[in-house]
């Protein structure tokens, strides 16, 4: 595989790219925040702007990505505030050199003010819409996110990666393997549902705008990348941040917008921390797996070293105690 899938995507190329899809750029572009692909904004020449996604080579198959397209513009077509990407020629996903690409609209947009309960409120609201969408039926090609996908897959590669110091990986396997079977056992008591999820719902994939109850205001959902299978409160705890009283009562004020359009079960609120503790295993996995493009060790120069396990160590084991800890009770 390719350890520079990207070495070959020069400016003129996203520009020859646009314009094999009939979009003709006028030299400028932005490339924005993006490890996992390479996404630039694009000025075109009728001074209009679009955002041009290029996928990572072989992460996604081609059945997975479109159908990630199918179900943002089977949000969009319920008039959820999802940034779908264009069809061009009837097709979403085109591909140039190889590298498969997608267009969108540019939307701007600030961070939400998760502190304010309104405003997660509103929130609540359209997630619960997406999830009622995301119910009605199943991702056939996309993966489900799991104790095996998050957990025990990355867990397993990390060790044969050698990529973890030889003095700390006996503490580290028995570190991992004890939150992994605590994850477990939340899952195994829990008989949790499967949905259609956005699947990396944090506050940096929201985009709010101004203009009140309009189809402009409130929050954009963006980068459905990581959307999968699922359980619904996924979509949820990365929003939550603070002590417990406050991730109480921001919780308590998604959930009262959310359950206007999409009934949440309450058992799913002991998945929190099982699901944070496969997140932090699979974070770890996924720097590892990418540390061959020279983006990586530019971007996160502290993976890797000896500080950067004793701390994963230490990080594992409070969560460890966290999941002995009641759900959030709202």
């Amino acid at each position: 595989m390719n350890s520079k899938p990207y070495e070959n995507l020069t400016p003129d190329a996203v520009l020859d790219a646009l314009e094999s899809v009939g979009l003709r750029g006028d030299g400028r572009m932005l490339a924005l925040n993006s490890y996992e692909n390479r996404v630039y904004q694009v000025s075109l020449e009728d001074d209009s702007y679009v955002v041009a996604k290029f996928y990572r080579p072989h992460r996604w198959s081609e059945d997975q990505l479109l159908e990630e397209h199918a179900f943002a513009h089977e949000l969009v077509e319920r008039e959820i505030p999802v940034v779908a990407p264009f069809a061009l020629d009837g097709k979403t996903l085109n591909t140039f050199n190889d590298i498969r690409f997608a267009v969108f609209p540019r939307r701007g947009g600030r961070p939400p003010e998760l502190e304010n309960e309104n405003v997660l409120e509103w929130i609540g609201r359209f997630l619960g819409r997406i999830h009622a969408v995301g119910a009605v039926r199943p991702f056939n090609a996309r993966p489900v996110l799991n104790v095996e996908t998050f957990g025990t897959e990355p867990r397993d590669w990390l060790l044969a990666s050698g990529m973890i110091p030889a003095d700390l990986k006996d503490t580290w396997v028995t570190t991992v393997d004890l939150a992994l079977r605590a994850t477990a056992h939340h899952f195994q008591i829990r008989e949790t549902r499967a949905i259609r999820l956005h699947g990396d719902c944090h506050a940096g994939n929201i985009l709010w705008t101004e203009g009140g109850n309009t189809t402009l205001g409130g929050p954009h959902f963006v980068d459905l990348d990581d959307a999968r299978m699922g359980p619904a409160v996924q979509d949820l705890w990365m929003l939550l941040a603070g002590d417990r009283p406050t991730a109480t009562r921001q919780l308590r004020a998604m959930l009262e917008g959310y359950e206007q359009f999409h009934a949440f079960d309450r058992e799913q609120l002991g998945l929190i921390e099982p699901l944070r503790t496969l997140r932090l295993v699979h974070y770890s996995a996924w720097l590892a797996r990418r540390w061959d493009d020279p983006a990586f060790p530019a971007a996160f120069p502290w993976f890797g070293t000896h500080r950067y396990w004793q701390d994963r160590i230490l990080e594992l084991r409070e969560q460890t105690s966290n999941m002995d800890e009641a759900p959030l009770d709202v």
